[in-house]
């Protein structure tokens, strides 16, 4: 290793995806079930107020913060929804960097953050660029958030729990027992709890429900990629307890310094733009998903997101991934979000007719 490298850069490495896109960039016209962001395009009116935002001239620094008209909408918005005497908002470079934030404003080398497993790949990356300490805990086979689990977790060191529903990479959604009972739980416990809620428009059975309506210390992270198709514009939002947002700023004010001021412009815009068709969209593709494997894979239903994680054939989810991509088909390999190395990803954000010839490959590689 060259000596110049921080030693906190070795305790984790480099993304599983990538991995995966390195090893399939040989082949040619393949069926791509592994990309996380929507297949639809920014809505036009979206795209329409970026333009005029650039020519009208707000390409500059905007407050770190995020411009007024955003921050003011959005914290209206959540005012409405929990009426909390204590929360404020602001706009940070996508929830990727929220998370960032939020760990950098809240883990000391030695606190322990709980979270589900599987989880989001950049959960325990981030933890450890902390001096924190991943506590991964067990959901299988059902993918559900265990109260229970997580209590037998906790320790002295516990400092957060991090929660993701609807949850990438399963799709399974908590219920809102299951979620106000780790709130409560968090509470009681005086533990920081940690919202992942970029997944927040994309429920297919029931409404969307936040552990923050149960615990008014919860810290929320949302945006505007997956809902809007706005992954490259890096435009998301956190809310919480003033002292901590107001923490966060002031290491976002030293590092991201703002989030892109014309795609502020443009978040602003897509606040009033109707996803219904969008999520009707989703919800088809998850059923067409569900109805094409569930004869020949074990799969929890995905109840929101545009994931699913089946259960591989055989005993390692890796070896059936490499020969997934073997037979033309990208899918990620589960312990890329796992422990374990028994499942595989599917992105259902794809067109029907991809979906379709996925499915059959997928079909065809279980006889």
């Amino acid at each position: 290793m060259h000596p110049w490298i921080a030693q906190r850069t070795t305790t984790f490495d480099s993304s599983g995806i990538r991995k995966v896109f390195d090893l399939a960039a040989k082949l040619k016209d393949p069926v791509n079930l592994s990309i996380g962001q929507p297949d639809f395009d920014v809505p036009q009116p979206i795209q329409d107020a970026a333009i005029q935002a650039i020519r009208d001239g707000k390409n500059a620094y905007s407050p770190t913060q995020g411009i007024a008209p955003l921050r003011d909408a959005i914290r209206n918005r959540v005012q409405k929804q929990f009426r909390h005497d204590d929360r404020d908002v602001f706009i940070s470079s996508g929830t990727s960097g929220g998370l960032v934030l939020s760990m950098l404003a809240m883990i000391d080398p030695g606190d322990e953050v709980i979270f589900m497993d599987p989880y989001f790949v950049m959960y325990p990356a981030l933890i450890r660029l902390c001096g924190g300490v991943p506590v991964p805990v067990d959901s299988y086979p059902d993918f559900r958030l265990h109260v229970d689990r997580i209590e037998a977790a906790i320790t002295d060191k516990t400092k957060m729990i991090l929660v993701n529903s609807p949850a990438n990479p399963t799709g399974v959604t908590a219920t809102e027992q299951e979620l106000r009972d780790v709130a409560l739980l968090a509470k009681d416990k005086n533990i920081a709890l940690l919202s992942d809620e970029i997944y927040s428009q994309f429920m297919y059975d029931a409404p969307f429900y936040s552990p923050a309506t149960d615990n008014d210390q919860t810290i929320v992270i949302d945006g505007f990629s997956k809902s809007h198709a706005m992954t490259g514009w890096r435009v998301g939002y956190v809310h919480g307890p003033s002292e901590i947002i107001a923490t966060m700023l002031k290491i976002q004010q030293y590092s991201f310094v703002c989030a892109p001021q014309p795609a502020q412009w443009a978040a602003l815009s897509a606040l009033n733009v109707p996803l219904t068709g969008h999520i009707d969209d989703y919800r088809h593709k998850r059923d067409l998903v569900m109805q094409g494997l569930s004869e020949k894979y074990e799969i929890e239903k995905p109840g929101g997101a545009f994931y699913a994680f089946p259960k591989a054939p055989g005993s390692s989810g890796e070896a059936f991934v490499h020969r997934a991509i073997e037979a033309g088909l990208l899918i990620i390999p589960g312990n890329i979000f796992s422990e374990r190395d028994s499942h595989f990803r599917i992105s259902f954000a794809a067109s029907d007719e991809t979906l379709h010839r996925g499915i059959e490959i997928l079909n065809r590689l279980a006889s």
